[in-house]
């Protein structure tokens, strides 16, 4: 698994429809809207490289209201929690 931070700036105006949008793109699998310098942060979760390679330069392209992006790409997972359990709805 190939796991990614992905640091968002929209145009003005347009972070809610930028998220909307973000959050049905496939290896996109949580959007954060944030305070301070970017507008949103988006966590890509994809099988490889080759897919986070895809998702960045032609997936995220597409979306529309995206004025520009800086992807954090991680090395390893330093965590004593289940971060899928910890961010997962049990209804």
């Amino acid at each position: 698994m190939q796991n990614a931070v992905i640091l968002i700036n929209t145009d003005k105006g347009q972070v809610k429809a930028v998220a909307e949008r973000l959050a049905d793109v496939e290896g996109i699998s949580e959007v954060y809207s944030t305070c301070g310098r970017y507008d949103l942060v988006a966590i890509a979760r994809t099988r490889n490289f080759e897919s986070l390679a895809e998702l960045v330069t032609e997936r995220l392209n597409a979306v529309e209201g995206i004025r520009d992006t800086e992807t954090l790409n991680a090395m390893q997972v330093h965590s004593r929690h289940d971060l899928e359990t910890m961010f997962s709805v049990g209804w």
